[in-house]
């Protein structure tokens, strides 16, 4: 596995190792014991997998706040993604700063997103599924969001008109929300 730092500290570009020949392909898709070898001590408890099936679908910005703060490492199996995550770590250099990532199913990339960060995505094709761990289990008494388009964020979604679900039209502004995580 190839592990490459981003721009936002804490947030890494994974690239597992594809073995490939006439019949397809393998990868280990996570492994414990790589993780650890690479400093990564994360204990995952939850799988999701969210199918979408139309391009231009926009889910996010997402987190939930502590004690319920989740890590997650999120990955496409079929389409591709423009993938953003978001610093909300009060005291990071980088709080307040976005990156995106192309996340496709040729391209085997994942994305780890530690806590303190939300995170969003925009399908660039149709029929895409997307999958991810996450290291703490859902809890909608501690979740919360920034609407995708908040001017003070400026993010370079695609251009692609986007879908949104009726909860994230109604996301607040992040000067609305507040919200900042403690590191």
């Amino acid at each position: 596995m190839n592990v490459t730092l981003t721009d936002i500290p804490g947030v890494l570009l994974i690239k597992p190792n594809v073995f490939g020949d006439h019949r397809g392909s393998f990868c280990e898709t996570y492994s414990r014991r790589q993780f650890a070898a690479h400093g990564l001590d994360i204990d995952f408890v939850q799988d999701n997998q969210v199918i979408s099936t139309r391009a231009g679908v926009l889910r996010g910005l997402h987190f939930q706040i502590p004690p319920m703060a989740q890590a997650k490492l999120v990955r496409v199996t079929r389409g591709a993604v423009f993938d953003v995550v978001v610093d909300l770590r009060k005291g990071s250099a980088t709080f307040g700063k976005w990156q995106g990532f192309t996340l496709s199913a040729e391209n085997f990339l994942q994305l780890l997103v530690p806590k303190g960060m939300a995170h969003g995505y925009m399908t660039l094709t149709g029929h895409v599924e997307f999958l991810y761990k996450v290291d703490a289990p859902y809890a909608p008494g501690h979740e919360g969001g920034i609407r995708w388009n908040d001017p003070d964020l400026n993010i370079a979604w695609p251009d692609l008109p986007p879908i949104l679900s009726d909860k994230d039209l109604r996301l607040p502004l992040w000067a609305e929300s507040g919200i900042q995580f403690s590191i």
